[in-house]
């Protein structure tokens, strides 16, 4: 089997603002044959995507739901209105969401909250973080580049 994989950097990628990453993904042409696979921000910005649009599924790693108290979050736009939970579901066959313990920057009860709102596929780890490295270079967090938890996952979701 083919799949097609689209992973660039987006425009905005330190800020990444709603404002301009839900248009980039449009524009990409994520549609309901789509997987959308988000880390962190970009796991936000695939759950307001999914809002809005259909989409075959969304894995979502290091992901959450409130800006945290965090200014940056806060301006990135994705925290400005109530979540449509119901509509996330709809749009989507599925959902698989990720998270660790010990993730420095996002509480367990974020990611637990989201499990329970979508009733979806949840991995839970003690022992993950953030599901990256800190890139001294770029001053945040890089995610990892192998992630064979996901591959197992997908062939659930396949059958």
């Amino acid at each position: 089997m083919h799949i097609p994989v689209i992973a660039e950097t987006f425009p905005d990628n330190v800020e990444a603002k709603a404002s301009v990453w839900l248009p980039h993904i449009e524009k990409l042409g994520a549609d309901e044959h789509t997987i959308l696979i988000g880390h962190s921000s970009g796991a936000v910005a695939a759950l307001r995507y999914a809002e809005t649009h259909k989409l075959l599924g969304t894995v979502l790693v290091g992901v959450n739901y409130t800006d945290l108290g965090i200014e940056s979050e806060k301006i990135s736009g994705y925290y400005d209105h109530p979540w449509k939970w119901d509509a996330i579901k709809k749009n989507q066959k599925w959902s698989i969401l990720f998270a660790s313990l010990d993730d420095p920057f996002i509480p367990i009860a974020e990611p637990r909250h989201i499990k329970e709102q979508l009733d979806c596929e949840y991995h839970e780890y003690a022992d993950r973080g953030h599901f990256g490295t800190v890139d001294p270079k770029l001053g945040y967090n890089k995610p990892m580049a192998e992630f064979p938890e996901l591959v197992e996952a997908g062939d659930t979701v396949r059958g």
